[in-house]
This record gives C-alpha cells, sequence and structure tokens, in this order.
C-alpha cells in the first residue's frame, strides 16, 4: 500500500515520496538534506537498523520536493508492543493511572515514530530552512505522516509520535500543535558541555572541586583491575554471546525501553560507520563485565548503548569508570559536547553534566481520542531528580 503513495500530490504546497528501504531512497537528494552528516539519520545507519531489527520494527522513509527540487526529510519507524514493555510503574515521567488505564490497559499499542527509537535528540526531520518556512514544513510533516498511518490498513498505528526536540528548536517544533499534536517533556537529558580550556582528562580533573576530584581517583583506584579494550566488527562477533547477556541486564532495569538494540546490530554499525562508532569492552581478566558504545557526531558525543554485569559494578565501580571515560573520549575528539542520555541524573551530574529539558508530540489517529488525549497528556511532568555541581566554576 506504502508503494502507492509514492509521488502523490497533496493539496499542500509540498510533493512527498514514500519508501519502505533505504535501497530504494535517491541518495543525493537525501544526503543534500543532511548536511552536517547526521549519523542517525545517513542512509549507512539507517540501513543496518532496517538489516538487523526488520524482524521487530518496520521503517519509513519520506522525501519533500519543491517543485523538484528536494527540501525536507524524515526518517520514521513502525513498532507494536504491550504494557508489560512499557514497566508503566516505571514511566520515565510521571504518568496518572488515567492515562495507564485509558491509553495502554490490554491492547497492544502501535505507534508510528518520526524520530529515533535507538537515541536521544532531533533524528527524524530536518528541512532546508532557506526553502521553506518551519510552518510549512511541520504542516507538510503532518500531512505525511497521517498519509502514512492511513496507509498502514490492519496494522494501522493508533499513535503518531515525534521525539524529540532541543530547547533551542520548540519555536519552531512548535508548529506541529497547529495539526493536533500534543506536547509532553519526558525525562531530562544529561548533558556535559565541554570547557574548550580542557586539552587533556587531566584539565577536566582539575577544573573539579576537591572532593569531586577524590571521587574521581576512588572510581580509578576501585577500577584499577579493569581492562578497557577497542573493539572491531570481528571482536564484536567473538563476543556476541556475553554482548547480549550484558545488554539485556541493562534493558531490564530500564524504566522505558521500546527499542533495543544487539550484538548483531552493533557489529554491522561498527563495519559501516567504522571510526564514527566506538565500542569498547571491559574486562575483568578474561571475563567481559560490560561495554559501551559512543557515536561520534559533528561537535558532540553520542553516548548510547551500555551493557553491565551489575555482580562487578559496586566493587570496581564499573559504571562510574564508563562515565568518566566518556568524558576522554569526548576531550580527545574535540567536541563540545558529551550527551550522556537520560536516567541517573546525580552521577551523571557528578561527572558535570547538566539537565536539558527535551519536548516530544503526539496525535491519536482518531479525532475522537485525540481530543480526549490533550487533557491526559497534560497530566504528564518529568520525574523529579536531583544535580550536583562538580567544578569550582559554579555552572549556569
Amino acid at each position: 500500500m506504502l508503494e502507492k503513495l509514492k509521488n502523490k500530490y497533496k493539496n499542500t504546497s509540498l510533493r512527498y515520496d514514500f519508501y519502505s528501504h533505504t535501497k530504494d531512497i535517491p541518495a543525493i537528494d537525501w544526503n543534500g538534506l543532511n548536511p552536517k552528516d547526521n549519523i542517525f539519520l545517513s542512509l549507512a545507519y539507517l540501513k543496518t537498523l532496517e538489516d538487523t531489527l526488520s524482524d521487530t520494527v518496520r521503517f519509513r522513509y519520506i522525501l519533500f520536493y519543491d517543485k523538484k527540487t528536494p527540501v525536507a526529510l524524515a526518517a520514521a519507524q513502525l513498532i507494536k508492543f504491550n504494557p508489560l514493555q512499557l514497566k508503566l510503574q516505571e514511566f520515565p515521567c510521571k504518568i496518572s493511572d488515567t492515562i495507564k488505564n485509558t491509553l495502554f490497559k490490554n491492547l497492544d499499542v502501535k505507534v508510528l515514530v518520526c524520530g529515533n527509537l535507538f537515541s536521544c535528540g532531533e533524528h527524524g526531520f530536518v528541512y532546508n530552512q532557506n526553502r521553506i518556512s518551519a510552518k510549512v514544513a511541520f504542516e507538510n510533516l503532518s500531512d505525511a505522516l497521517r498519509e502514512i498511518r492511513k496507509s498502514e490498513n490492519s496494522e494501522k498505528p493508533s499513535f503518531i509520535l515525534l521525539k524529540e526536540f532541543w530547547p533551542e528548536s520548540f519555536n519552531t517544533s512548535d508548529y506541529i500543535k497547529e495539526h493536533d499534536f500534543k506536547e509532553f517533556k519526558i525525562d531530562v537529558n544529561m548533558v556535559l558541555q565541554l570547557d574548550p580550556s580542557w586539552s587533556t582528562f587531566e584539565d577536566y580533573l582539575a577544573s573539579m572541586r576537591t572532593k569531586f576530584r577524590t571521587r574521581a581517583k576512588n572510581t580509578f583506584k576501585k577500577s584499577a583491575p579493569i581492562i578497557v579494550k577497542d573493539f572491531t566488527s570481528s571482536v564484536i562477533d567473538t563476543y556476541k554471546n556475553e554482548i547480549d547477556s550484558l545488554y539485556l541486564s541493562v534493558i531490564e532495569k530500564a524504566d522505558f525501553k521500546i527499542g533495543k538494540l544487539n550484538a548483531s546490530t552493533f557489529k554491522s554499525l561498527k563495519k559501516s560507520l567504522d571510526d564514527k562508532f566506538v565500542f569498547k569492552g571491559y574486562f575483568l581478566q578474561e571475563k567481559l563485565v560490560g561495554f559501551t558504545t559512543a557515536f561520534i557526531l559533528d561537535n558532540a558525543v553520542d553516548a548510547n548503548h551500555i551493557g553491565i554485569d551489575y555482580d562487578y559494578n559496586k566493587t570496581y565501580a564499573v559504571y562510574q569508570k564508563m562515565l568518566y571515560d566518556y568524558v576522554a573520549l569526548a576531550i580527545s575528539k574535540k567536541v563540545s559536547q558529551l550527551r550522556l542520555g537520560r536516567t541517573a541524573e546525580i552521577i551523571k551530574s557528578c561527572v558535570g553534566a547538566r539537565p536539558v529539558e527535551m519536548k516530544l508530540y503526539v496525535r491519536h489517529g482518531n479525532s475522537l481520542s485525540n481530543t480526549i488525549l490533550k487533557p491526559l497528556v497534560e497530566l504528564i511532568s518529568p520525574n523529579e531528580y536531583e544535580v550536583r555541581n562538580p567544578f569550582k566554576l559554579q555552572l549556569d
């Protein structure tokens, strides 16, 4: 059915073309709209997800044209999950029993997600600001996503979700609310802004207050027996069973996970992205007790998926060491930001990360249900959190 929508003209100002596979996307048009080479919107990254996750996720891509000129792109995923996967009692924001019972009780929920299920940030929609306005861009995005929803027949998603926007984009992304999308905020993303004076990790430590520098040194002492190794794609394959087990142990503790990767995806990402995807293994003697992954973006390191054997975490300060290693990686890459993601706000703030609010938008496919959705969404608010400031100079 999706193919029938291709090259369809709407009453809106732009034409949009739909694709189910990256191999069908005109690469020149797509790449030309991704000027900062956002890895999460690169065809190499999207193809890897498609190749390794198509059993559980369906992928949809959109190109928007002003006459014959490409002016916007969007990447979306179709997913289905049930309430048990959501761990609603530990939702990543305060969520009332009303919402749980009204929206999620005793049913499989089908959702069309514009964005990236596997990473926080604006990785779902890009438009050429020199050619079209935000108002026009989001109007056409809304129409195109609704067309996709209508085309899915028996697997028609109940909700359309746009995730997630940074504060500097709120004044433009809010245009989507003109098309019956409701906004809500989820738990903060913890982001470390790197001081330009940090040329080395020692510079970073020197900027800390004594208490937090001592804390870091205690972490290094506890974790001294751990050996960290950079993994190639073949090494990832060698340890694939251990990686899946370690990753699952973290996923099971997560408050909210509707998308998860696996060792085969990590292997393919390393093969296709090379040094833009960093995979590190943490060993105690010959035993793999943890791993970290990171994407090297234009001017940021995105600390992404991790795995930990929690039997060793406290004794050897595995997770704390991982956080400091992420800082060292970001400094070595000379980026301005280290994005550490949601959850664990206190421990992440102890390495210098600060909370950044992020916004999502949702609408129900049924207009009546969408009317009911508004007061329910207004009941959602981020979880409360505490943060610390480890630096000598007070952060803003």
